[in-house]
């Protein structure tokens, strides 16, 4: 059976035209380097190699086998890498993207932590409500909030996000609380004008995605303009459970039409395609994994 350096020596044979290159590339003597080669073609039992004084060309069957073993070698090779980039520790510095809102209040504890538990790893978070590109700008990982796009990306998903519609227990008390989506155009909705679809929010009604136009006298393009003007009892508001949670804990809003909530978003942490992210990136993937534990948040 062949030798992998026989069989990566030919390779670099063919790929340089030269024995002497090929040797020059490997780090071994140029007579090692043929003497690979020859016990390689012995071994397949024909001649893979032309050679001459100043130039090496593959044979027809030489073109075959390099067709074939190029990729099984690079196998090897890169199984070889996950091996030991798994014996190593995290380290140098890793580039996350992150969503404006999501990123203070959920990742930098779990950064934290991971630092804490990685001491060699820096960590560099660029927030951005825009997709990240991540070669243009340099990140080694991304988190998003959709569905997982149709692109050169590997991802890994981390849990669902809920939408609620909520409200203040003033503003019910004075104007009652919707019982079914329709409702909602009778009721002062707090819009904001920067969404993709602005005064159309999204719900399951009778088992299928419905959107439901809602208008009001009072419009913003922020989330955190949308917050204050609901706690302060001006209309209704449409958000994401994870952004709403420090008003439903202190009691400040209400959740209602519940029953009508639409699918979850999911959540995906992304990295380049390609079959060994480094150790840092995941790390940092599976203490995302482990500390979000974000299903219908």
């Amino acid at each position: 059976m062949s030798r992998l350096e026989d069989l990566d020596a030919f390779i670099h044979i063919a790929e340089t035209g030269s024995l002497t290159k090929a040797a020059r590339a490997l780090g071994r003597s140029l007579q090692a380097v043929s003497r690979s080669l020859a016990a390689l073609e012995e071994d397949v039992g024909v001649q893979l190699v032309h050679r001459s004084t100043r130039h090496c060309a593959l044979s027809e069957a030489g073109e075959t086998f390099l067709r074939r073993v190029k990729p099984a070698i690079a196998e090897i090779g890169e199984a070889r890498l996950e091996v030991a980039d798994r014996r190593a520790a995290p380290s140098g510095t890793l580039r996350v993207g992150a969503p404006i809102l999501f990123g203070p209040d959920f990742l930098v504890p779990i950064i934290a932590k991971y630092m804490s538990a990685y001491p060699q790893v820096q960590v560099d978070l660029q927030l951005t409500d825009s997709f990240s590109d991540l070669s243009s700008e340099g990140l080694d990982l991304v988190v998003r909030i959709a569905d997982l796009p149709d692109s050169g990306l590997q991802g890994r998903r981390l849990g669902t996000l809920r939408r609620v519609v909520f409200g203040a227990r003033s503003y019910f008390e004075r104007r009652g609380r919707p019982a079914h989506p329709s409702e909602l155009r009778q009721h002062d909705c707090i819009v904001r004008t920067v969404d993709q679809r602005p005064g159309q929010w999204a719900f399951q009604i009778g088992g299928k995605p419905r959107a439901v136009g809602v208008q009001g006298s009072f419009r913003t393009n922020t989330m955190a303009a949308v917050y204050s003007a609901v706690s302060a009892g001006l209309g209704i508001g449409y958000s994401p459970m994870w952004q709403i949670r420090h008003l439903l804990d202190t009691g400040l809003v209400e959740t209602v039409l519940e029953d009508f909530e639409p699918k979850p978003v999911p959540i995906h942490a992304l990295w380049q395609e390609n079959r060994l992210p480094p150790a840092k990136v995941r790390a940092f993937v599976d203490c995302l994994a482990e500390q979000l534990a974000l299903d219908h948040l």
